[in-house]
């Protein structure tokens, strides 16, 4: 029987410490990767290495801020010197504010989801990439739909998404002859909690009602992590996980000036889901939501 794609891999994960990154380390130490954890919180990044290395594989925690480039560079640099090689390395880390441009007092949290999201990818990939290319190895983004629409009350996580696409759009086309495989992903809404940390442009965070936020059909981070580490495994220039966002890169070639007056009905319907959230958690504080995966 044929062994799984990640088999003996060394595969670095950042935002390992829960949702979609913690759920592609779980699936990767059951593939028998090797796999290195990465994120600010220490912790929970060594729970997850526990959870790993019960599934009888080698995990190695690396708390790691990516919108710190020296922090990446040390990453690889233990992730080189304890396993001697990095096969894979998938770029996770990510968070958000919500709310309108407009309404931001200053750009020092735009600024710094564009530090995390963009340029923690950029950095890790930077000093990565020699190790990759020794071993012919992946790199995976995970960007989002919001990476192929700006999406109202997104305009910060929306920039970064975007600017993710570019940059390892254009990474792969200079990667082509090397044996180095570039894989963006675009997932649309899981479960996770994404949206309990998301910031309002006040600063605050959503909370429980940011939990709130997620329906039972939501996507599970379990679901959203075994596509992605499919794609991956095939070496997939892209992977498009919602009907939605491909519509919606149709109509904006097509009917572009349609789809924004369906995004603006969307950021509209999504603002009520998330006021919605919030009245029920003051009136129920006690009752959890969904739970993150």
């Amino acid at each position: 029987m044929a062994l799984p794609p990640f088999h003996d891999n060394v595969a670095i994960v950042t935002g390992a410490s829960s949702g979609i990154g913690r759920e592609l380390a779980l699936q990767l130490a059951d593939h028998g990767a090797r796999v290195v954890l990465a994120s600010r919180n220490a912790a929970r990044l060594e729970e997850v290495a526990d959870a790993c290395r019960a599934r009888g594989t080698q995990a190695l925690a690396v708390p790691t801020d990516v919108g710190d480039e020296q922090q990446c560079a040390n990453l690889m640099d233990r992730v080189a010197e304890h396993f001697g090689r990095i096969d894979t390395l998938i770029n996770n880390a990510g968070w958000g504010v919500y709310g309108n441009f407009a309404d931001l007092h200053d750009l020092d949290a735009f600024r710094g989801v564009l530090e995390t999201n963009f340029m923690g990818s950029v950095a890790c990939t930077y000093h990565a990439l020699p190790h990759l290319r020794e071993r012919r190895g992946r790199v995976v983004a995970v960007s989002s739909l919001a990476g192929k629409m700006g999406l109202p009350g997104s305009t910060s996580y929306s920039a970064s998404k975007f600017a993710m696409a570019g940059f390892f759009d254009a990474l792969r086309v200079e990667l082509m002859d090397s044996g180095v495989s570039v894989t963006v992903v675009y997932p649309g809404f899981v479960a996770t909690e994404f949206a309990e940390r998301t910031e309002r442009t006040d600063g605050t965070v959503f909370g429980e009602a940011g939990r709130r936020f997620y329906s039972p059909r939501t996507m599970t981070a379990e679901t959203c992590a075994r596509r992605i580490l499919k794609a991956a495994a095939r070496r997939k220039r892209h992977l498009h996980m919602t009907l939605s966002g491909r519509v919606g890169m149709w109509m904006n070639v097509f009917l572009p000036h349609l789809l924004d007056r369906s995004l603006k009905v969307f950021g509209r319907k999504r603002t009520e889901r998330y006021e919605a959230a919030i009245r029920q958690t003051e009136r129920d504080p006690d009752q959890k939501g969904t739970k993150s995966l």
